[in-house]
């Protein structure tokens, strides 16, 4: 797969509909808010920043993130999925890596957070490979996991 086949654009009036179409496996059902959910959610939290995942000029993700630092003192990844039918492509990877790239243009952008289920595996093995770190830190059922800019 090459890299460049795989872009993030901001939700707009052109692709938020696509995306609140797509669907997660079966299995990720109780670790991921709907697309929809979380596109009201940005609406009402103007901070959280909304994307569309193309590959190959096809909607085929979501991902968000919050533009201002939270808890542990940093910026917050708030969703990404990828729909059933496109994953284990390593999209979702190179859609985080760009993610990353937007996120580390914000002011003292030092350190990203994401929380997950832990038993939420292909979000464990996504993050571990991209330099996320476990260093203890729980938010109710989801562990917190850190990857430091500057490492």
């Amino acid at each position: 797969m090459s890299k460049n086949a795989v872009k993030i654009v901001e939700v707009n009036a052109e692709n938020w509909y696509e995306c609140c179409l797509l669907q997660i496996s079966e299995e990720q059902r109780d670790y991921i808010e709907p697309n929809a959910i979380s596109i009201a959610q940005s609406k009402f939290e103007p901070t959280l920043k909304p994307y569309v995942i193309y590959f190959e000029e096809r909607v085929v993700g979501f991902l968000m993130f919050n533009s201002v630092i939270e808890e542990l003192d940093g910026y917050w990844i708030y969703r990404i999925m990828i729909d059933k039918h496109f994953q284990g492509k390593g999209i979702g990877k190179v859609a985080t890596e760009l993610m990353i790239a937007e996120i580390a243009k914000l002011p003292n952008a030092q350190k990203l957070i994401v929380g997950y289920h832990p038993e939420n595996k292909g979000a464990h093995y996504l993050y571990s490979s991209l330099g996320f770190k476990d260093y203890g830190d729980r938010f109710g059922k989801e562990m917190a996991v850190i990857k430091y800019l500057n490492e």
